[in-house]
């Protein structure tokens, strides 16, 4: 396990441990969920899904660049306490990700998505790739995967859902198609 640099020296801010790369990750033993974040833009948010990711067992993976550092107030404040309990790793780039897990078990949350996010036949190990807050995912991303983009229904009154909101709606249904098995683990 590694703990976060400030300034060169390691510390260990609020209880964060980020966790090495996991063997299992991408093979067919790989039971987990795995929510990505790329490049996110808000702590509050971040840390809202730390701490879901807590109470369900799944893995937070975060892809640089983040637009906070982990010590920040707001992300250690929005995930509380909870931080020790989340199974927290973070990537250069979303290539780590593409060289980690297989593509088709890799499921991006789009407001462009075709499929919508409960038609999706969500299996074990699969990958909930959510992009930043103001941009979301590069189109190069969202061209690679066409047929693996999904959406969260909404009216159009409103340009997108808050990403925390959007992460807890994806993974409890993936949670729910998956017989709630993250739970168990």
């Amino acid at each position: 396990m590694k703990e976060t640099t400030l300034n060169n020296t390691p510390q260990k801010p609020q209880g964060f441990v980020l966790q090495d790369h996991q063997a299992i990750w991408g093979t067919q033993e790989d039971t987990n969920l795995h929510i990505v974040l790329v490049a996110p833009e808000i702590p509050g948010n971040t840390g809202n899904i730390g701490r879901l990711c807590a109470g369900t067992n799944i893995w937070l993976h975060l892809v640089e660049p983040l637009a906070f550092e982990l010590s920040n107030k707001f992300l250690r404040r929005a995930g509380l306490d909870y931080w020790p309990h989340v199974k927290l790793a973070k990537h250069e780039s979303f290539q780590s990700i593409e060289d980690t897990f297989p593509a088709d078990r890799i499921w991006l949350f789009t407001k462009h998505g075709e499929q919508i996010h409960a038609d999706v036949s969500y299996q074990p190990g699969s990958v909930l790739v959510f992009g930043r807050e103001t941009k979301g995912l590069a189109p190069e991303i969202l061209e690679k995967y066409c047929d693996q983009r999904v959406r969260i229904p909404t009216t159009d009154k409103v340009r997108s859902l808050n990403l925390s909101n959007a992460c807890a709606i994806a993974c409890y249904e993936a949670m729910r198609q998956l017989e709630w098995m993250p739970l168990q683990g």
